[in-house]
């Protein structure tokens, strides 16, 4: 007696609609699985990618963590340089001050050297000896020579104060010079170290920008990341409801089955040998059918 026997009509019609649609289930579930594996590697590539970008990302962060710390060094190195410059400043401003005391606090009359006044009374001398003067032109004459020959021993006994107000002066002049050229100094300090912080600046400008790329970069990969799994989550509910669907058309046929047993061992004469020769090729047939339609997730 063949499996179907066992079946009324109706009950084999449903059985062969329920194998129709078991098998559209096994076709349908096999598609989903191929679809839930490409969609796998092509999450496992992004991941690749993401983790890839991460690396990258990490070489412009730590450098721009370097400038950083450069950059400030950079600027604090830039204060003191300022403040040093104020301070040289301050130096001239007080060199030349001191300079413009010095011309100020000394008669210039004081300031004469004796071997210029020996040579106008020279010359007055020469004068007196040979030309013809007038008596109040002589008497002129010799009133000068006698101013100038006082002028000359005020002037050899000032000789020493004369030559130390030079020296006070010569310094003044010096630190002035040395002052403006620290000043001058301490502006080029200022502008190479000026220089290179805007250099490290735009060194930070530069690699945050390619940090912004890669950040949007991830952020694109992690968004894709994100529809992907949304995909294999809908992916996976399919299985699981197309899993359930051909469990229970499982469950209906091995019910459909059964009841078939039931109702020949309850209509059937009442021999023993053939009721379980029947029962046992309707276990056989049923447990042909299962392993034929069972869904292996």
């Amino acid at each position: 007696m063949t499996p179907r026997a066992l079946l009324t009509e109706d009950a084999d019609r449903e059985e062969r609609e329920d194998r129709d649609k078991l098998r559209a289930l096994e076709a349908r579930f096999e598609a989903l699985l191929d679809r839930r594996r490409a969609l796998i590697g092509e999450l496992r590539k992004l991941s690749g990618e993401q983790r890839e970008l991460y690396e990258r990302r990490q070489q412009p962060q730590s450098e721009v963590e370097q400038l950083h710390q450069m950059h400030g060094q950079l600027g604090r190195q830039l204060a003191e340089l300022r403040s040093a410059r104020d301070a040289a400043r301050r130096k001239v401003d007080e060199a030349v001050v001191r300079r413009r005391e010095l011309l100020l606090t000394f008669d210039r009359s004081e300031r004469e050297r004796p071997e210029l006044i020996r040579k106008e009374i020279a010359e007055l001398e020469l004068q007196q000896q040979t030309r013809a003067l007038k008596i109040d032109e002589e008497n002129a004459l010799i009133a000068r020579l006698r101013r100038r020959s006082a002028d000359l021993k005020t002037a050899e006994a000032r000789v020493a104060i004369v030559a130390a107000h030079q020296s006070l002066r010569k310094e003044a002049e010096l630190a002035i010079t040395a002052a403006r050229a620290e000043v001058e100094r301490l502006g080029q300090e200022m502008a190479r170290v000026r220089a290179e912080r805007d250099a490290a600046m735009a060194g930070m400008r530069g690699r945050l920008e390619a940090a912004g790329g890669l950040v949007a970069e991830l952020r694109a990969k992690g968004k894709a990341r994100a529809e992907i799994m949304h995909q294999i989550d809908a992916c996976s509910r399919e299985l699981d409801e197309v899993d359930h669907a051909g469990r229970e058309l499982l469950a209906r046929s091995r019910a459909r089955r059964a009841e078939a047993v039931r109702t020949l061992r309850q209509y059937a004469p009442r021999r023993r040998a053939p009721d379980e020769a029947i029962a046992s090729v309707a276990e056989a047939h049923l447990e042909e059918l299962l392993k034929r339609g069972k869904v292996t997730l």
